[in-house]
């Protein structure tokens, strides 16, 4: 597969994944529709609110196939989670890697552990707070698509960021 087919793919993905509801995230109901925490009168989200971050901002970053490194699109979006964070600080994060269905369990594991680790080094190099980050892998054990081709792989590839409330320490 060439290196534009890949790009292409990789923005494909992200395009698609904006659009998609975390079923793993109970912040909004599990629907991913954004109706209720955070919303305005006017159905506006808070700034400040976790649905605001998880539609406006972005929770999740894609990677390339066995790849953890972060493409600019996935620095964007970091930077983006980052500045959000500086102006919420009562939030503490989770940052979930996946894999897609390919390969071992131990393996995609050590990848989605990876993923994630990459994510947090980036949101620390912005200045983020080491004590509001922490990690987990679930590897391919967590999929947002089950099927056996390459858009559902592309989906799978990723590190979320969870948010939950207050400092713990």
């Amino acid at each position: 597969m060439s290196g534009l087919t890949k790009a292409m793919l990789v923005a494909a993905a992200l395009g698609l994944s904006a659009c998609a509801g975390n079923p793993w995230d109970d912040t909004a109901g599990g629907n991913g529709s954004g109706a209720g925490a955070g919303a305005g009168a006017a159905g506006q989200l808070d700034p400040s609110s976790p649905a605001y971050f998880q539609q406006t901002v972005g929770d999740r970053v894609l990677f390339a196939v066995d790849q953890s490194t972060l493409s600019p699109a996935a620095q964007s979006v970091l930077q983006g989670q980052a500045r959000w964070l500086t102006a919420n600080p009562d939030y503490v994060v989770t940052i979930e890697g996946h894999a897609d269905e390919q390969g071992t369990r131990e393996y995609n594991l050590a990848l989605g552990a990876r993923r994630a680790n990459a994510a947090r080094e980036y949101l620390l190099s912005q200045g983020v707070a080491g004590n509001r980050l922490q990690v987990v892998s679930f590897g391919k054990e967590r999929p947002l698509e089950i099927c056996s081709n390459e858009a559902c792989y592309t989906k799978n590839r990723r590190a979320v960021t969870v948010l939950a409330g207050g400092l713990t320490g």
